[in-house]
C-alpha cells in the first residue's frame, strides 16, 4: 500500500483526522519532525478517535530518513505550488504522497528536489488558497487507491 508522509505538522486535529484515513484504508502514516504537538495531545487523540491502534504511524528525525526506511519510493508532493493535476499520475503500489505543514506549505527546495510532474495539485476554483491538509489527504488517498481496484477493500 502507499505511504503518506506530514512533513513538520503542526495541527493536532489534522493529524488525528489523518490518522483515522490510514486506520480506515490501511495506508502507513509518517510523520517529519519537529511535530506541533505530542502524539498523546488530547486534541490528537480525539480527533484521531482512537484509531491509533488500527494505523501505521512512525516519526522521523528527517525526510531523508524517512526515505530510507521506505526504500526511497517514487515521491508526489501536493502543493498548490504543483502544476501536474492529482489524478493524472498513474499510481503505483508503494509510492509515497508528501505534504507540508498547515501553515506554511513544503519548502520549496524540496519541490524543486522533485520532477514537476511529481509536484501535484489539487483542482479548485480561482482565488482559492488551498485545501484543509487532511482533506487533501483523504483526497489522495482514495485516488490512487481507486486506481489500484480499491485492493484490499470491502
Amino acid at each position: 500500500m502507499f505511504s503518506l508522509i506530514l512533513y513538520q505538522p503542526e495541527i493536532p486535529p489534522n493529524t488525528g483526522n489523518v490518522i483515522r484515513l490510514c486506520a480506515n484504508t490501511g495506508v502507513a502514516l509518517h510523520l517529519i519532525e519537529p511535530l506541533g504537538f505530542d502524539l498523546e495531545e488530547k486534541k490528537l487523540r480525539r480527533a484521531g478517535l482512537d484509531y491509533r491502534e488500527f494505523a501505521r504511524v512512525s516519526t522521523h528525525k528527517t525526510l531523508a530518513a524517512c526515505l530510507d526506511v521506505l526504500h526511497q519510493p517514487r515521491v508526489f508532493a501536493l502543493s498548490t505550488r504543483g502544476k501536474t493535476r492529482h489524478d493524472a499520475p498513474r499510481y503505483q503500489e508503494h509510492d509515497a504522497f508528501l505534504l507540508g505543514p498547515e501553515t506554511r506549505g513544503l519548502p520549496g527546495e524540496l519541490l524543486d528536489a522533485l520532477p514537476a510532474e511529481q509536484r501535484i495539485r489539487l483542482p479548485m476554483r480561482a482565488g482559492s488558497r488551498s485545501l484543509n491538509m487532511s482533506n487533501t489527504a483523504a483526497i489522495i488517498v482514495y485516488e490512487a487507491w481507486r486506481q489500484l481496484g480499491f485492493e484490499g477493500g470491502i
